[in-house]
């Protein structure tokens, strides 16, 4: 039937433009590569570190489709698995200053609330500084 037709034509399209993890692997490394080069044009009085201007560069040519989301998607999410491994040797040292978290503990938790509701303010700021630019831009454009 035709339904049955349309479901293998869409399986094969997903088939299709699954991207191989070397690949992946590559546009990555290109990614990170620039941004250590950008990061290296910083002055030594504003640091501007490499991972954070590569995930910047990364986001613009994805938003730009430079890049396709499937052409770096299933390293991003294996990367992504890999967040809760790479944070327990941080709560092993976490948990071997208890005697300094009994007497600070309280003072880091609040320090740690603001600044992340600072952050959060700002990237707020910031994406609707970007949606609105992104609007101009675009009405300039037609």
């Amino acid at each position: 039937s035709s339904d049955d037709i349309r479901k293998v034509m869409v399986f094969m399209d997903k088939k299709k433009k699954e991207t191989p993890i070397i690949v992946q692997c590559g546009i990555y490394a290109i990614i990170l590569f620039v941004a250590q080069l950008i990061s290296s044009l910083f002055p030594a009085s504003f640091s501007a570190p490499a991972p954070l201007i590569g995930m910047i560069l990364l986001y613009i040519l994805l938003s730009t489709h430079v890049i396709k989301l499937h052409q770096v998607e299933k390293l991003g999410d294996f990367m992504l698995g890999l967040i809760a491994f790479l944070f327990v040797p941080s709560g092993i040292q976490l948990a071997g200053s208890m005697q300094l978290m009994k007497t600070e503990g309280f003072k880091d938790i609040v320090v740690s609330i603001i600044a992340t509701l600072i952050l959060l303010i700002i990237i707020c700021f910031i994406g609707a500084a970007l949606i609105r630019l992104h609007a101009r831009l675009a009405k300039s454009t037609k």
